[in-house]
């Protein structure tokens, strides 16, 4: 099946009385190039196994599994799984498994499907939980050592923001303690049935076996990085303040050991600063309550 044909979509659609759904994202990709390229450039091949999030008809399923050692898709819509069982017929190494990604053990069905097979994510991600589902497989250490994923052009920027610069937010500052990010290429919305109103882009998270700073308490850390961004209007000195309930004067001096100038803003500040704040405020903590 050609399942990038906009015929063919609405002619399976209809097929099997199904409408799209908005609330789930879904959007079909009609350009028969950015599948394969995704599976190309996502790392599939012999030996990998590769975990796909929502497949939809299953465009990109068909191209990673002819690359990839094996495939798993997670598909949220009941719907669907009699859809793509017609489309993914006699591909033996996909296996469709009906879940909400958000909610089923993920480390136990890496463990379960592939083993001790490398494993990575590739994904055209519903937009609606493009950050939740990252910031999942991030936080929880999830093992696979990338995730591919289209998103929202808005939110590849946002997500792969160099922090220090005025692109970057709190999400920016843990996408690059957990990983390697990087922008793969742009996928107009004239790509998409039916279009949506923005463009999308491909993001490369390479996941780091070490962070690339060390910090004295990685809850603290990332709570430190909320709070300087929830106000990015203001100066660190503020808005952590304001955020973590810490007094100016002992901020103040957390700030002058870590080598960073009170009036900054949180954008102008790099991981490594984040990383010396943090350990300072922690240390001021630590000693406070002994």
């Amino acid at each position: 099946m050609e399942l990038s044909n906009p015929t063919v979509i609405k002619s399976i659609l209809a097929r099997y009385g199904l409408r799209i759904s908005k609330s789930l994202g879904q959007n079909f990709i009609v350009d028969p190039l950015v599948c394969p390229r995704m599976a190309e450039e996502c790392g599939a091949g012999p030996n990998i196994g590769a975990l796909e999030i929502g497949p939809g008809l299953g465009v990109l399923t068909d191209s990673l599994s002819r690359r990839a050692e094996k495939v798993v898709s997670v598909e949220l819509d009941k719907q669907l799984l009699p859809v793509l069982k017609e489309t993914l017929f006699g591909l033996n190494n996909v296996d469709i498994v009906q879940g909400d990604a958000l909610k089923i053990d993920i480390k136990q069905l890496i463990s379960d499907k592939f083993g001790s097979m490398e494993t990575i994510v590739c994904a055209n991600l519903p937009y609606y939980i493009t950050t939740p589902i990252i910031m999942r497989f991030l936080e929880e250490h999830i093992p696979v050592s990338s995730i591919t994923a289209m998103v929202q052009e808005e939110a590849a920027n946002r997500l792969c923001a160099e922090p220090g610069n005025r692109a970057c937010g709190a999400v920016s500052a843990a996408v690059h303690y957990y990983c390697v990010p990087q922008i793969l290429f742009k996928v107009p919305r004239t790509c998409f049935y039916p279009q949506p109103s923005v463009d999308s882009a491909v993001i490369k998270l390479n996941i780091l076996k070490r962070p690339p700073v060390k910090v004295a308490d990685e809850k603290f850390f990332f709570s430190v990085i909320k709070s300087a961004f929830c106000q990015r209007r203001k100066t660190i000195l503020n808005s952590i303040s304001g955020g973590l309930h810490i007094d100016k004067k002992p901020l103040s001096d957390a700030l002058d050991n870590a080598g960073i100038k009170s009036g900054l803003r949180a954008e102008q500040l790099t991981i490594k600063d984040f990383a010396a704040l943090s350990n300072a405020l922690y240390e001021n903590r630590r000693l406070k309550n002994e």
